[in-house]
């Protein structure tokens, strides 16, 4: 479904994925990343989520469908990814996991070292830049995972369910914390969840997925300047959500009919 608002950044046109095994993940997947907003990608499990998230990413090719970027396939290099496990690396420090990416590009390591020491600050992990993962809880892991991908100045940020297998506390706090950075950042960002309560605290836009295979059932638009401790309690929160649900129900039930 489209809606008013700039100009896409990516859009995804007709996008269907078949796996070599025959398992039909996307079927007619319409939709538009838009410049600076936090778009939620809802749906139950299995529906696509994450195989869109990888479509766009460039890690998947569509089995059909086209995928455009406004600035060309070169904007692709502007992309960060967070997985749904941290993946890091256990050999080194929080400051060598965050240095990879760069390492990569052909940084030296003492030139980065500042950005680096940034993008840490900016995730609350400054004193622990010379710890090993193994030293770090769930939480901890997460967030060094996030400043990796954050330490390219991405235009976009890409996170496939990050937060799905930490605890209630830790997770309302990355949420926090994520909504800040996003403003901070003025960054672009697409998050794979099937949480309503997470996509309607963290979401400009929601987008709802039908059962596999995924296509968008319907598009909410979450238009509120409050996202704190007061907004999870208040009736504006609750109201969204009820919608959220709501259509997450119509999804499944539309899905079940197709």
């Amino acid at each position: 479904m489209a809606s008013s608002g700039p100009a896409p950044i990516v859009s995804l046109r007709g996008v269907g994925k078949v796996f070599g095994n025959g398992l039909r993940a996307l079927d007619g997947l319409d939709l538009d990343v838009r410049e600076g907003e936090f778009l939620s990608l809802l749906g139950p499990s299995g529906c696509g989520k994450s195989t869109a998230l990888r479509i766009i990413a460039g890690l998947s090719e569509p089995s059909q469908g086209t995928v455009t970027w406004r600035d060309g396939a070169d904007a692709r290099r502007g992309i960060g990814f967070v997985f749904q496990e941290p993946t890091l690396m256990p050999w080194t420090t929080v400051f060598g996991n965050v240095f990879l990416p760069l390492k990569l590009a052909g940084a030296d390591r003492a030139a980065a070292a500042p950005r680096i020491m940034e993008t840490l600050s900016r995730v609350g992990l400054t004193d622990f830049a010379e710890a090993y993962p193994r030293e770090l809880s769930g939480g901890m892991r997460m967030r060094v995972s996030i400043a990796r991908a954050l330490v390219t100045a991405p235009r976009i940020l890409l996170m496939d369910e990050p937060f799905a297998a930490l605890d209630e506390i830790t997770r309302f706090k990355l949420n926090d914390d994520l909504v800040s950075l996003w403003r901070e950042l003025r960054m672009t960002v697409v998050f794979v969840t099937h949480s309503g309560f997470e996509s309607v605290f963290l979401s400009s836009r929601i987008v709802v997925m039908t059962p596999r295979p995924g296509r968008v059932s319907n598009e909410l638009v979450i238009d509120t300047p409050n996202r704190d401790a007061k907004f999870r309690t208040s009736a504006e929160y609750a109201g969204y959500c009820r919608v959220t649900s709501e259509a997450l129900h119509a999804a499944m039930g539309a899905g079940a009919a197709a």
